[in-house]
């Protein structure tokens, strides 16, 4: 008989719950503001795939390396960027993390170890690949963890960047997390095996993994081991989770090519109400779980408010930053 897993400490599923209901409520308010017309560009929500943030950043050192897709405002939160800065880029303003001029794509924060998101699809692996040979050749003990979906196992870069990551033990955490659909096509429409990422583990000499990603609890322990793992120099890993968004691909998809059926199943399952109804009947009060939503609330609120009047950036920045000598002009 197998054993059971073992248990979680009641502080790390308190904070992965916490984590799950802040990136559950931020997205919630990001998509009104968006149709309100304060979000600028467009936007890409990870709602309903929160258990695969919260369950990996909880596994993680402060000084771990994040790098996420442009679904990627969970994965920033998660790892403990503050809510006012994320608002104030997305609102394309100067006090934004990006100074208002990434948007919702291109969240990064050094400090946080949140080391971007990516809009090029695949472009971030063999750059979280490098950053983990930086590590392993300092000797940091840092370990990279790179978020993609499900389509990009279907780009070039993720072949390299996993052969290249066995062949040098690099201490990177490859982590797919499997929506089901590549922007508006099925990924099982055109891929050959039916695990994406988890069946082509074996070419590059790993081990499959498949997850469950709408539980926090078995993606917490999974993204543990590998992450131990590669932290003790045994190489990286790939791990596969399978989960859902709840809408279309981005605020301009409605996602009506998704059957309605299947929709309302995955949403049965929604991560965020199953976690807390199984630490409900593990004893944590509803008290508590009460005072984590609201502080959520609080907290997008506040944060809302600070990024609202904040202005935008001025004329003279504008232009730098986007090329190597600072400006554009000589190009017009």
């Amino acid at each position: 008989m197998a054993s059971a897993p073992p248990q979680i400490d009641r502080e790390t599923q308190l904070r992965m719950y916490r984590i799950m209901v802040d990136c559950r409520t931020f997205e919630e308010r990001a998509q009104e503001l968006f149709f309100e017309g304060l979000v600028r560009g467009t936007t890409h929500l990870g709602i309903g795939q929160e258990a695969v943030a919260a369950g990996v950043a909880a596994a993680m050192r402060n000084d771990d390396y994040t790098f996420c897709t442009y679904r990627g405002h969970n994965h920033t939160l998660a790892r403990g960027v503050p809510m006012a800065p994320i608002f104030a880029e997305l609102f394309g303003r100067a006090t934004g993390l990006m100074g208002g001029k990434g948007g919702s794509m291109h969240l990064t924060s050094v400090k946080h170890g949140a080391m971007g998101s990516y809009a090029i699809v695949g472009a971030h692996l063999p750059i979280a690949l490098g950053a983990a040979w930086s590590a392993q050749y300092r000797k940091s003990g840092q370990v990279a963890v790179c978020f993609f979906g499900d389509g990009t196992t279907n780009i070039g870069a993720f072949h390299e960047a996993l052969n290249m990551a066995a062949v040098w033990k690099a201490p990177v955490v490859f982590f797919c997390e499997n929506n089901q659909y590549m922007e508006y096509t099925p990924i099982r429409e055109v891929t050959a095996v039916e695990h994406p990422a988890a069946d082509r583990a074996a070419a590059y000499g790993l081990d499959s993994i498949l997850v469950d990603g709408n539980d926090v609890e078995v993606v917490h322990r999974v993204a543990k081991t590998a992450i131990d793992r590669a932290r003790a120099g045994d190489g990286p890993s790939l791990i596969e989770a399978v989960t859902y968004r709840h809408g279309g691909h981005s605020r301009a998809d409605p996602g009506k090519y998704r059957p309605d059926d299947e929709v309302a199943a995955w949403k049965a399952r929604d991560p965020v109400p199953a976690y807390r109804q199984q630490l409900l009947a593990q004893g944590v009060g509803e008290t508590e779980l009460e005072a984590i939503d609201g502080d959520a609330r609080e907290a997008v609120a506040a944060a809302e408010a600070e990024a609202r009047p904040a202005p935008e950036p001025a004329a003279d920045v504008l232009e730098t930053q986007v090329w190597t000598d600072g400006g554009s002009a000589w190009r017009n």
